[in-house]
């Protein structure tokens, strides 16, 4: 009894984390990871998704509506860079990735990869965003 609680609680922190991490909140990744982890695992994995959840929430918090209207007025540079890998919130950029500064909130920052505007945390180079 106790492996199989404890495996369905690890699938749905898993679960419940990796939905999480796409959320924009604290809020929102404790309430999705609820809902994950309980899809999964019942009330027990409702209650580890959503700690889960709201651990990986407050990991990213979506930058402000004045950093997104900046990075998307920049003009499209010329030395954008192709990479291979898959921009995905939540990982760092390639060092091969240029990252530019947003002078009015140097908490965040922003690159052009693969013809896409994103924003990063400039000291770790995690994407925050992807704006399409």
């Amino acid at each position: 009894m106790k492996t199989k609680l404890f495996g369905m609680a690890a699938l749905s922190l898993a679960l419940a984390s990796g939905y999480a991490f796409a959320q924009s909140s604290t809020v929102n990744g404790a309430a999705g990871g609820a809902v994950t982890g309980a899809i999964v695992g019942g009330p027990v994995g409702a209650a580890v998704g959503g700690v889960a959840g709201a651990i990986v929430g407050t990991a990213i918090d979506p930058p402000p509506q004045r950093v997104v209207t900046y990075v998307r007025e920049q003009p499209m540079p010329e030395d954008t860079v192709v990479v291979r890998e898959k921009v995905v919130v939540g990982r760092p950029l390639p060092e091969t990735v240029r990252v530019r500064t947003i002078p009015e909130n140097p908490k965040y920052a922003y690159a052009i990869v693969n013809h896409e505007r994103v924003i990063v945390e400039p000291s770790s180079r995690k994407v925050i965003r992807v704006l399409n």
